[in-house]
């Protein structure tokens, strides 16, 4: 038997494959399926089963895909939701045979009203582990507000309070040496403050996970809802996606995957008004753009930025990428949605500059610069485009919280006549945030290279204590 958690850390995202005696089964897969296809077939197994755990708001499933091109049945849990695809509603406690082990599903509502987790009974007949989706992550569960988007009589407290039963009476009864694999761990908008480890005991997590702890139904939801932030907009997009199914990968790839020359590609932006996104390293960015283009580095939480910062999942786009990756940023923008990419800049920015074509920049200063101008203009504004969660854990003492997350909000804190010196934790955010204020007419804001990290490590800066947070949202 083998199970195997294929983790893909930009959305912070476990699907699995589970296969005995030749029969395998897919838990959430992303959008790109021929790797679980493949794997398959290296291993002489059939796939049999795609199972959902529920409707994913923070991706696009590839169980449509996925089951279309090797006849595997979809699996969802209790659902009244009329799907664009066909598929089979499971009942609570059914069980699917895969080789010869089994898998029992149990209907867990509360994250969503379909929630369910997968409990493995291994060849041996012994259950061995539980795929937990979105009710149970390493240290925390899943938030219950996200499905109130898509049933109007739901509240995230009628969700909390059966997320609240569910963990109760259907997942802490069982064994605690099942092994737990949820569908997220730490990054994910799905939970507010999941744990690193993308897998435990059941036993440790009745032990160590606050939810789990004893209280009451009043007490677990004050818990499970407090420090929860809106979530982001493609959210919901993302679920009726889910629901109502998506044109094929190979097709979304077909049409983004396109060559275009700088001629061609300025003039497919002039017709169409498609955003320009480049994905390249931020500091490299900051050296010379295309004006109006938009940074969002492929080497970081790439899908989730773009679905927090790009509301119409229909938006066209025209990539910029560093020569050789332009299929994976393609792939990277389907897995949350964003379908229509027009094409490519063939041989990157350095084409377009050497074609003579226009550029535009962003100064970044270091730490060190940015003390010496501190210390001759104390006045100096800093903004810190960081989650209001981390500002409020430390921060520069005079800095002002303009959370990158609600970017059309924050930027009503930036005033187009002054100057401000902008930072996040790294140097990924804080340039995202530069180049759509800088694309919206923003002309004075300066990046400081290393961000909050870098200043703080300088002590060149009054900095806040540290207060541990409650949430990570």
């Amino acid at each position: 038997m083998k199970i195997e958690q294929i983790y893909t850390g930009c959305l912070a995202q476990g699907a699995y494959y589970i296969e005995s005696d030749g029969e395998a089964a897919v838990i959430d897969p992303l959008r790109e399926v021929q790797p679980y296809i493949e794997k398959a077939e290296r291993r002489g197994a059939k796939i049999k089963y795609v199972f959902e755990t529920h409707f994913h708001a923070d991706f696009v499933s590839g169980h449509q895909d996925l089951a279309a091109k090797t006849g595997a049945k979809i699996v969802y849990g209790p659902t009244g939701m009329k799907m664009g695809f066909e598929a089979t509603i499971a009942e609570d406690g059914q069980i699917f045979e895969l080789g010869k082990s089994k898998i029992k599903v149990i209907h867990t509502p509360g994250h969503t009203m379909e929630s369910v987790c997968y409990l493995l009974i291994n060849e041996e007949g012994k259950e061995e582990a539980i795929f937990t989706g979105d009710t149970l992550f390493i240290g925390d569960v899943g938030r219950p507000d996200l499905a109130q988007k898509v049933i109007k009589d739901l509240t995230q407290e009628k969700l909390a309070a059966h997320l609240y039963d569910s963990l109760r009476n259907k997942i802490m009864p069982l064994s605690d040496d099942l092994i737990v694999y949820p569908a997220h761990g730490a990054g994910s908008a799905c939970g507010k403050n999941m744990s690193k480890e993308t897998s435990d005991t059941l036993g440790n997590q009745k032990k160590t996970n606050y939810a789990l702890q004893e209280m009451t139904k009043e007490e677990f939801i004050k818990e499970v809802l407090t420090g929860l932030t809106p979530p982001p907009a493609y959210f919901p997009q993302n679920v009726m996606m889910n629901i109502q199914g998506y044109d094929s990968i190979d097709e979304v790839l077909e049409r983004g995957i396109k060559p275009l020359t700088p001629a061609e590609f300025e003039a497919v932006a002039n017709e169409t008004g498609a955003m320009i996104l480049d994905t390249r390293d931020p500091q490299n960015f900051a050296k010379g753009f295309i004006p109006n283009s938009i940074n969002i580095g492929i080497d970081g939480s790439f899908a989730v930025w773009v679905g927090a910062m790009i509301p119409d999942l229909k938006q066209e786009i025209l990539v910029v990428a560093d020569e050789g990756r332009e299929e994976e940023v393609i792939t990277r923008l389907a897995r949350v949605g964003y379908d229509y990419a027009l094409g490519y800049l063939k041989g990157g920015f350095e084409a377009w500059k050497a074609a003579g074509e226009e550029v535009d920049s962003i100064t970044s200063i270091s730490v060190d610069e940015l003390a010496k101008i501190k210390e001759s203009n104390p006045e100096a504004l800093i903004l810190d485009v960081r989650k209001n969660s981390e500002f409020l854990s430390e921060h520069v003492i005079g800095a002002e919280n303009a959370p990158l997350d609600y970017i059309n909000d924050s930027m009503l804190k930036v005033n187009k006549d002054k100057t401000y010196y902008v930072h996040c934790a790294g140097g990924y955010r804080s340039m995202i945030f530069n180049s759509i204020l800088r694309a919206r007419g923003y002309d004075n804001l300066i990046d400081i290279n290393g961000g909050f990290k870098a200043i703080k490590e300088s002590e060149k800066f009054k900095v806040s204590d540290y207060v541990c947070p409650t949430t990570l949202l």
